[in-house]
């Protein structure tokens, strides 16, 4: 059974267990060369205990390698570990080769308990890997930890080194003392000395590690032979001391004072660099919020957004009173992408709900792509939503009808050079992303934008505006396809998040170095401009996600993308998972494909225009019970969901595309039961494909059991759609009515507005809005004529205005179905 999300994190008192393993042996292992046998060796991998990789040593030319190697890891029982056990081939001129691999989880083994497994490496072969675990209770040893039943925070340590320049020898000044910490965040620091004085005269740099690790201190100065190599187990400082280490003496050549004409240069003996080295627990706040609970900013907001509501659907249905808390319907506005076409559809929509006066019904708009560039531009006025739309439409027409070459000239060119690296100096990843937001900013703001998401914040202060919320996806950089893997990652004004671990940073800290869910290195929040360019990334697209997009399938290529994984769980392994808790993981085997199928996949899944950020879930671990938590579930759609080793903390980077590849469609945040959506106004902003984005919204809520209503449109409306289409709820209080506009040019033709029709020439002129082919609206389209921007304006302002009775009419249900889901004094809707 799903465990239940918890709504905030909270502290868990585990203990620790020693696990033994040991590897024994393996047989009838095929021959990997011509000449001979493999030269195996098993390397085994427990990121929660190590980021080291251990190896066992080779044995030469056997297809029975007996190796009898024991091991130990100090594990943490309440953290997912899984081991991996990977069987190598050595050679000496190639690469080696990886044979294969085992994921086995350790929470099959009691406490106490030795089990001895022959894991079968190939299920049509005799081919098998004896290894023997054993595990332990730690006595005396335990660990505090926070989670949220997902996600998992460890105790952490600092590590502070210091170097004084004034006490810096003179034969190092500059030269570079290389400092390293094993199994730390930094992994590496390097210090440039040089001299100094006055109150500038300290070298800092710190380390972080976690505090059930024994990592080990290593310094020395660049260029040095390996005895001069220090060497430290950062255990044995004591805590909160500070401790100096001195770097060995140094031999340098010098001359013969009296012989220097005739002897060769000779060895002398220098004064040793000190270091001081301090360790401290790291007992700071987390910056990162585990929990699936909305944040208090946004709870505050929805309170003052309700009586805004509320009062908006009073006049708006003419109620004879005002509505309760509970009576007050959550209504959202969701948008497609489709770059300027998007954009200018947006404006147009949003238009019409403003003449309509249910803009301010409005609890959320979410956008995706070319849609949240619109939005972008309208939450820099704070009150945006209470004045007419006519004055940033018409600025919006003014950028898009200008020549785009502005944004390409040598000046702009050259700005942009000097934005990126003034970026990556500050500490910032650079990449194609960031130049694409340079791009847009240039074709539609005046000047360099100095707006940040956080600003937007200022738009909500009183519940004035609907929230705005932004969507991407985290996918890998190479080696998946977006449809085999694919997070949803959420921008709102308060907070940034991914949304099926329950892990959100700040909003302003989105960009900043984390580990173990703290800050490590701060940046300063980025323009919106970037973000722009992130939303929208169409660029890092790869073959795989194009043949998806054409045919809507990747089976054809599956067998050159995926490699060969067999979930062994054997009468004996059966046995022993009956006395463990359901979260317990089959034991995996992968098989790796060969080296025509690595070249395939690595031309079909490869990203060369992708956008990395630092990862701020790095660092942090699997919760052992983290594959039946229905938070985690509810947006589990991965290929590695069942390999906790190889989901997201335990990457460098974020890699963030744009949503369109798999959902062209920002429905995902409101599929949050935190945020108890009512009433769905989806604009669909494709020329094709009218209904693909609402159809495959809810083949993912089928799949993940998701409240959402079923779509039914017959064959005779798919050739011919109309304007509006109703999904009712069926009566289920926790699913949404949703409200379809596709991109359709239906009554537009006759009609100028609603009700007045078309009698002039030019009239008829501008209802014929081309919105099926792509010669005036396709995507990558930067510049319309006006008479286009207009028209489509008008158009997407028209079929809103135009279905205002199907929208009253549906705003008048959902009222009475939160009366009936709670029973008040009636009201007279």
């Amino acid at each position: 059974m799903a465990r239940r999300r918890s709504a905030i994190s909270y502290y868990e008192n585990c203990e620790l267990s020693l696990l033994t393993v040991r590897v024994i042996q393996a047989s009838h292992i095929p021959w990997a060369d011509v000449m001979s046998h493999a030269d195996c060796y098993v390397c085994l991998c427990l990121p929660p205990c190590t980021k080291r990789t251990i190896k066992t040593k080779t044995v030469s030319d056997s297809s029975d390698p007996v190796w009898n190697e024991t091991f130990q890891f100090t594990i943490c029982n309440n953290v997912k570990n899984v081991i991996h056990l990977t069987l190598h081939d050595e050679d000496v001129i190639t690469k080696n080769d990886l044979l294969y691999t085992l994921a086995f989880d350790v929470d099959k083994i009691c406490i106490g308990e030795t089990i001895r497994r022959a894991f079968c490496l190939n299920p049509n072969g005799p081919e098998t890997l004896e290894v023997e675990f054993t595990l332990q209770e730690f006595q005396g040893h335990r660990e505090k930890i926070l989670t949220n039943g997902v996600i998992v925070s460890r105790e952490m340590n600092c590590l502070d080194v210091c170097v004084d320049k004034q006490r810096i020898p003179e034969y190092l000044l500059g030269r570079t003392l290389v400092l390293s910490v094993e199994d730390s965040c930094e992994n590496e620091r390097r210090l440039e000395l040089s001299s100094g004085t006055g109150s500038d005269h300290m070298q800092t740099c710190k380390f972080h590690y976690l505090r059930r690790w024994d990592p080990h201190f290593t310094s020395h100065v660049e260029g040095s032979d390996n005895q001069n190599i220090q060497v430290i187990p950062v255990k044995l400082l004591r805590t909160g001391q500070e401790e100096k280490v001195l770097l060995s003496s140094v031999p340098v050549y010098a001359n013969c004072c009296c012989f220097s004409c005739f002897l060769p240069l000779r060895w002398i003996k220098a004064r040793p660099l000190e270091v001081k080295l301090k360790t401290k627990d790291c007992t700071e706040k987390l910056n990162l919020r585990m929990g699936f609970d909305l944040c208090d900013e946004e709870k505050l907001y929805l309170t003052k957004r309700k009586r805004v509501v509320a009062n908006a659907l009073k006049k708006v249905l003419k109620l004879d009173r005002d509505l309760e808390d509970h009576e007050v319907p959550v209504i959202a506005v969701t948008t497609t992408g489709g770059g300027v076409r998007a954009m200018t559809s947006l404006y147009g929509t949003l238009s019409g709900l403003k003449k309509l006066n249910l803009l301010d019904c409005v609890t959320y708009i979410t956008g995706a792509s070319g849609s949240t560039w619109t939005m972008s531009k309208l939450y820099e006025d704070p009150d945006w939503s209470q004045k007419d739309l006519s004055e940033p439409i018409q600025d919006a027409c003014r950028h898009v009808t200008k020549s785009k070459t502005c944004a390409f000239t040598f000046d702009r060119l050259g700005f942009y050079r000097d934005e990126l690296k003034t970026r990556a100096k500050m500490g910032y990843k650079t990449s194609f992303t960031d130049l694409w937001g340079l791009v847009i900013e240039s074709m539609f703001c005046d000047g360099v934008n100095e707006t940040k998401l956080s600003d937007q914040r200022k738009a909500l202060t009183q519940g004035q505006n609907p929230l705005p919320l932004c969507l991407a996806m985290n996918v890998k950089p190479s080696t998946f396809s977006t449809l085999d893997y694919k997070e949803w990652c959420e921008f709102s004004p308060y907070e940034v998040g991914l949304l099926k671990y329950g892990a959100f940073i700040r909003s302003e800290d989105f960009g900043s170095e984390f580990f173990m869910g703290r800050k490590t290195n701060g940046l300063p929040e980025s323009r919106i401009c970037y973000l722009q360019g992130l939303w929208s990334n169409i660029f890092s697209i790869n073959l795989m996600d194009a043949w998806f997009a054409a045919a809507s399938s990747e089976q054809f290529w599956h067998r050159f993308t995926r490699d060969t994984v067999h979930e062994l769980e054997e009468d004996e392994e059966a046995i022993l998972r009956k006395r463990r808790e359901s979260s317990g993981l089959n034991t995996r085997l992968v098989q790796p494909a060969g080296d025509f199928s690595r070249i395939v996949r690595g031309i079909l899944t490869s990203r060369p225009l992708d956008g990395e950020h630092h990862n701020f879930m790095r660092g942090l671990q699997m919760h052992k019970e983290y594959s039946t938590h229905d938070g985690f579930t509810t947006f589990d759609d991965t290929e590695l969901d069942n390999s906790p080793n190889n989901l997201t903390p335990s990457a460098e980077e974020l890699c963030l595309v744009d949503s369109a590849y798999y959902i062209n469609a920002s429905f995902p945040p409101l599929l949050r039961e935190e945020r108890k959506l009512d009433v769905l106004l989806s604009f669909d902003y494709g020329l094709s494909e009218k209904f693909t984005s609402v159809e495959r919204t809810k083949e993912y809520c089928s799949v993940h059991n998701l409240c959402f209503p079923n779509i039914e449109v017959c064959k005779e409306e798919r050739a011919n759609p109309k304007e509006c289409y109703r999904f009712p709820s069926c009566g289920n209080p926790k699913c949404p009515t949703i409200l379809h506009f596709p991109l359709v040019n239906d009554t537009f033709r006759q009609f100028k507005h609603p009700g007045v029709e078309r009698l002039t020439d030019q009239e008829k002129e501008d209802g014929m809005v081309d919105v099926e082919s792509k010669s005036t609206y396709g995507l990558l389209k930067l510049t319309y004529s006006e008479e286009d921007f207009h028209r489509l304006v008008c158009l997407t302002e028209y079929n809103v205005e135009n279905n205002e009775q199907v929208i009253l009419q549906t705003l008048r249900d959902a009222i009475k179905c939160k009366q009936n889901s709670k029973p008040r004094e009636g009201i007279s809707v």
